[in-house]
């Protein structure tokens, strides 16, 4: 796994509006964490740049394929907060982030997850443990709060499934911000498990926003499979 540092990704990815849609692609083909919904045995997330806590543009609207265009005008300023354990949902979320010119923040635990943390076939791993007894789920994160969270009318929220419900460090996100007035879209990676209440239980724990349905990409979900969801909100 790679160093967990929470950090806000700038990217400014401009593509030609006279006919270019260029989109980037998804990198690694997307993941849950197994087909009976455990944590990933080999977890890391996915390399990023830019500074922990800084907000930039991650891409433009004239580079978005025109359906998801048209819709950065309906979402406003538009923020992709992810948790990413092997580095799928971080590929999703870096797509999404440069189709719609959102800005990118990284969901980060103080203390990262190791490889053998993430081995859901040892009962003794740290995230077997964490299943077992919901009270170490209150995952510490090195921040909570985006820069600039006041700011933004729509928020993507995206998390990998472990044992059917979001990864739990995405909780303190959810319960540690203020999402009146915000339109909150949550979205996973799983391998053979769909959204199911992930969504609905954040909500819950964030007790405010405007919450939508979601949407669940499986592990051979390609970059047109995000692009066509994004052209439907």
């Amino acid at each position: 796994m790679m160093s967990v540092s929470d950090r806000m990704i700038s990217r400014r990815a401009l593509l030609s509006a006279a006919g270019l849609a260029a989109l980037l692609p998804l990198g690694a083909a997307l993941a849950g964490c197994s087909s009976n919904d455990a944590a990933p045995a080999d977890g890391g997330t996915a390399a990023s740049s830019g500074s922990a806590g800084s907000a930039a543009s991650a891409g433009s609207a004239a580079s978005a394929a025109s359906g998801a265009t048209a819709s950065t005008s309906n979402l406003g300023r538009v923020l992709v907060a992810y948790y990413s354990a092997q580095g799928h949902t971080a590929a999703v979320a870096q797509t999404i982030a440069d189709n719609l010119g959102a800005d990118l923040f990284e969901i980060a635990p103080t203390q990262p997850y190791s490889d053998d943390d993430l081995n859901y076939g040892n009962d003794e791993s740290r995230v077997s443990r964490e299943h077992e007894d919901e009270s170490l789920q209150n995952v510490a994160l090195a921040q909570t709060t985006p820069d600039g969270f006041a700011d933004y009318d729509t928020v993507f929220i995206g998390y990998p499934i472990w044992w059917g419900v979001a990864a739990w460090p995405t909780n303190g996100f959810a319960s540690g911000n203020d999402f009146t007035g915000k339109t909150v879209i949550p979205f996973c990676t799983s391998a053979s498990s769909g959204l199911g209440q992930s969504g609905a239980n954040l909500a819950d724990l964030a007790g405010s926003g405007d919450w939508q349905e979601g949407q669940r990409f499986r592990s051979s979900a390609s970059e047109d499979n995000v692009t066509e969801w994004l052209a439907t909100l």
